[in-house]
Order: C-alpha cells, then sequence, then structure tokens
C-alpha cells in the first residue's frame, strides 16, 4: 500500500477556486469504483491550508488515479496560484486502521 500526505497553502482568493477543483476531481474519483484507493482532503483551520491524504493499493492504481485529467488541472491550477514553497509531500507508512481500507 502507498500513502501519502500532501499539504500547501494557497492564497485567499484562490480559496474558492481551489475547493471547486477539488470537488471536480473527487466526483470524477468517485466514478473509479474499481480502482482500490481511498483519497480525502482537508481544510485546516486557517481556511487557507489543504491537507490531501491519499491511499493505494499499488503503483498502478496510484498512477491511473494522478492522470485523470480533472485532477491534472486542479494541480496545474494549485501550482499557478502561487503557493510561495508551501507545497510539501509526505510518504507515510500505515501502522494501523480501524477500518478496512483497502
Amino acid at each position: 500500500m502507498i500513502s501519502v500526505k500532501v499539504s500547501y497553502t494557497v492564497k485567499p482568493e484562490f480559496v474558492a477556486q481551489n475547493k471547486q477543483n477539488i470537488n471536480t476531481f473527487l466526483s470524477d474519483f468517485k466514478r473509479l469504483v474499481d480502482k482500490k484507493f481511498l483519497y480525502t482532503v482537508y481544510l485546516q483551520e486557517d481556511g487557507l491550508t489543504f491537507l490531501h491524504v491519499s491511499m493505494y493499493e499499488n503503483e498502478e492504481v496510484q498512477q491511473e488515479i494522478l492522470t485523470v485529467p480533472s485532477f491534472l488541472q486542479f494541480q496545474k491550477e494549485r501550482d499557478e496560484s502561487g503557493l510561495n514553497d508551501t507545497h510539501k509531500v509526505e510518504i507515510l507508512t500505515l501502522m494501523g486502521s480501524s477500518l478496512s481500507l483497502l
């Protein structure tokens, strides 16, 4: 299993657009019911920092998910919005869960 945490802070004027872009790619992700992955997005208390946590059965599933056109568009717009070096990607090691995740 591959687990990834991504965090970044956007400018106040980009929050609404980022939320819309996230909703778009999550809608597309929900249609991929035959793929074994979990993707969650959180907005932190400051209202500007987004946290994405994703889990994929394997690298093949991860690559397929990360090439969904709406997700690529989200990334492009997010990156072009001016993140001021706040973008951080971390690989996580799953120790356990109360749910059967994948």
